[in-house]
């Protein structure tokens, strides 16, 4: 598995070329055997030195080179990022040049990232888009401040500003949000749940890099995975890092939001976390306080929460009702995470979904082997049909090719 490597990344300007420019590259996209809306793109820029901070995308429609929002992820190599716009058939070809430019940006940020002493807000076009606790989050009142937490994503908004996740529910007070968490485990003999917080607990240490510009807004948490039973006091199992990065794409319009999140855990000594075979336990989402009584779940595989519980799939939908308007929160898989496809648990009691690789049986996170994670988050409006579910999917997963020419 891969390492983890914190990436700075760097609004290009949306400028013009400058006097007597060598065009940099030309970039064709092929959307392959997928129709593709507003589909994010990322493309490695190699072999073209080491500034490429600077510069104009445009793209051939009809006849005319249009300008085209973008950022670029340093490297090496440095990454190209911007939304393959409209809609693109499947089979079809798009084009782009690439140039340095001369000039100030043209604009404010569409995504952006603002930081508070609690915590970290993004925003598309000034609305809200989910909000990541980095100060502790004390209980209600009448809950154990055992509860106390931070690490996590809560509260996650459709673009019509309904809340489809929850915090500190009655009848499960350690759920939370949007997290990332094991239950049963072995660690130097001891068995931290990090899951139920018992013996356990995982706190947020610091922020990476954080990004504004008009193609996304990431930022960079890293977590200690906390064994609290540990012979001389709390000792550190895991060090993790999430990079999440929210697409400007979707909108009030569109009904949806799109953002990803990448997980890369690392142990944190010379000693493996060991995952025996369970139920639950990883990736975990707590839906919406109204979905008590009434929850709809859906899977690629066309399962339901009555016959989809302890089943794999590429992506699953949970929705209901919220202020009598209905909304819910698209998970997608990418295909390199770790038993793809992913088994799922889809809990009969309440709205709370995991992704549970340890339920096909026992397996380590090891020294020196790093345990990587990728999922993309769709939080939406109205109700999201299969197909749409499909095709954001193949976005993620089964993403346009993109080649580069000098």
């Amino acid at each position: 598995m891969t390492r983890c490597v914190a990436l700075a990344l760097v609004p290009i300007l949306l400028a013009v070329p400058a006097p007597g420019a060598e065009l940099m590259c030309t970039i064709t996209v092929e959307a392959g055997k997928h129709t593709r809306v507003d589909t994010p793109v990322t493309v490695p820029l190699k072999g073209l030195g080491k500034d490429v901070s600077v510069g104009v995308v445009q793209e051939s429609r009809g006849g005319q080179w249009v300008k085209v929002p973008h950022q670029i992820e340093a490297g090496p190599p440095p990454r190209l990022c911007f939304i393959l716009s409209g809609t693109t058939p499947a089979g079809a070809t798009r084009t782009f040049q690439v140039w340095p430019a001369a000039g100030q940006p043209s604009s404010a940020p569409a995504a952006v990232v603002q930081q508070d002493d609690k915590g970290l807000d993004v925003t598309v076009g000034g609305k809200q888009v989910l909000r990541y606790h980095t100060a502790m989050v004390a209980p209600p009142e009448g809950i154990d401040k055992e509860y106390t937490r931070n690490a996590y994503i809560h509260p996650a908004w459709t673009p019509s500003g309904l809340v489809v996740t929850d915090d500190f529910p009655p009848d499960h007070k350690h759920q939370r949000g949007i997290w990332f968490s094991w239950t049963k485990t072995e660690f130097e003999g001891r068995h931290p749940d990090w899951w139920n917080m018992k013996g356990a607990d995982i706190r947020f240490t610091k922020m990476g890099p954080t990004a504004s510009g008009p193609v996304f807004a990431s930022f960079q948490p890293h977590h200690a995975h906390l064994d609290l039973a540990a012979p001389g006091g709390e000792k550190a199992v895991l060090n993790e890092v999430w990079l999440v990065r929210v697409w400007n794409v979707g909108g009030p319009e569109a009904g949806y939001w799109l953002w990803d999140m990448v997980s890369t855990q690392r142990c944190a000594s010379d000693s493996p976390l060991k995952l025996p075979k369970y139920f639950y336990g990883g990736q975990g989402f707590r839906g919406s306080r109204q979905w008590a009584k009434q929850v709809d779940m859906r899977t690629s595989e066309g399962k339901t929460r009555k016959d989809g519980n302890e089943t794999k799939a590429r992506w699953f939908n949970v929705s209901g009702l919220v202020d009598g308007k209905r909304a819910g929160c698209l998970i997608m898989i990418h295909p390199t995470n770790f038993r793809y496809p992913q088994p799922l648990r889809l809990n009969p009691k309440n709205p709370q979904t995991c992704i549970a690789p340890s339920q096909e049986g026992p397996w380590e996170i090891k020294p020196g082997i790093d345990y990587v994670s990728r999922y993309r988050f769709c939080i939406h409006d109205g109700r999201m049909t299969d197909e749409t579910a499909e095709r954001l999917w193949a976005d993620f997963a089964e993403p346009p090719a993109v080649k580069v020419s000098k």
